[in-house]
């Protein structure tokens, strides 16, 4: 949908705007709860449908009760993080009597867009989504229509929104002070792009650890990877083209943003018959062997899934139920936790 479409579409804000009355107020009443007066129910449907609100959105907020659904929307399922996320929710959510369902973006935000509103169309009760935070529209999309949402792995600290995250600053300062205390100075990192909040807070946390131990931090040491991770084999290859080229470039560790980018990066350098323990040092992030029976161990950085997971649906029910003002937010972060494996060796 375009952009101009995007504008054009009566939402909950205009409403609000026509009314006087807040958007909170507004998605109550279209909702038919009992706390707003007959009255004043009545007159939102009356104006709601004069402003001719979009025929998706006015069925979803004039439904009676609730359907006991929740839309899940991830960026990558072919991640097994994501995967191992939608099961923790899927589980967990049916224990309160809520069905859900998975929509996948590729981390594409008009993708992202047309899930938000196929979830819309479906009248569910809620929204657990990871955006793709190109840009915020999506978001204020959702603030808009007043659909009850909650973010979940990333977050946009200039926008008020429920969220759960883990500690990315702490766990990019985690991930890199224990490959220098194994020794090494000349760390590598494969970041995911820098529009991502959890991108940037690691790389925060790994500037930190290098500052603290004295280390300069070198720019040229640290290559954006998408966080699907295509394209990574093709990024550390230049980065190794670099160090054969000139000393300065060199590394003897890396610090990937995502268990996913470890493993690929780690199947690019066995290709050239480098082996990861020996020739290279390998940390990830995500700890997503916690759930896979996987022979080699990945050193990664624990992002406690599970309890990320849960705390998403509790944070969403209490958005569902109502029992969060306008004004007030649900705003976890969960500190993280290295897990050592078999992919850091000392550095003599």
């Amino acid at each position: 949908m375009s952009a101009e479409t995007r504008k054009k579409t009566a939402t909950l804000k205009d409403i609000a705007v026509a009314t006087g009355f807040s958007i909170n107020t507004i998605s109550r009443a279209l909702r038919d709860k009992d706390d707003i007066s007959a009255a004043t129910r009545e007159k939102i449907k009356r104006v709601a449908r004069e402003m001719n609100h979009a025929t998706n959105m006015l069925a979803s907020s004039l439904r009676l009760g609730y359907t006991n659904t929740i839309a899940v929307i991830l960026g990558d399922v072919s991640n097994p993080h994501f995967a191992i996320m939608m099961k923790e929710i899927e589980e967990y959510a049916r224990k309160f009597g809520y069905i859900t369902f998975l929509v996948n973006t590729n981390e594409d935000a008009e993708a992202e867009f047309q899930a938000i509103q196929a979830a819309q169309n479906k009248h569910v009760d809620g929204i657990i989504l990871c955006p793709t935070q190109v840009d915020g529209r999506n978001i204020a999309y959702l603030r808009e229509t007043g659909t009850p949402f909650v973010l979940i792995g990333r977050h946009f600290p200039e926008v008020e929104t429920d969220f759960v995250v883990c500690n990315d600053r702490l766990g990019g300062y985690q991930a890199v002070s224990y490959l220098i205390a194994m020794g090494h100075r000349d760390i590598l990192m494969l970041n995911g792009p820098t529009f991502i909040s959890s991108a940037r807070e690691r790389f925060e946390g790994y500037r930190q650890a290098l500052k603290e131990h004295g280390i300069p931090f070198r720019s040229r040491l640290v290559k954006e990877v998408p966080a699907t991770a295509d394209g990574c084999e093709l990024v550390l290859q230049e980065a190794l083209a670099q160090r054969e080229k000139s000393p300065e470039h060199g590394f003897t560790a890396i610090f990937a943003f995502s268990d996913m980018i470890a493993w690929t990066a780690w199947t690019c350098l066995e290709k050239r018959g480098l082996t990861i323990g020996r020739d290279y040092s390998l940390i990830g992030f995500d700890h997503i062997q916690s759930r896979l029976a996987i022979p080699y161990q990945l050193s990664t950085i624990s992002s406690y899934k599970s309890h990320m997971s849960t705390t998403a649906v509790d944070l969403l029910l209490k958005r569902i139920k109502g029992e969060y003002s306008e004004n007030k937010f649900g705003q976890v972060f969960i500190d993280t936790a290295l897990v050592e494996g078999e992919t850091v060796a000392h550095r003599k």
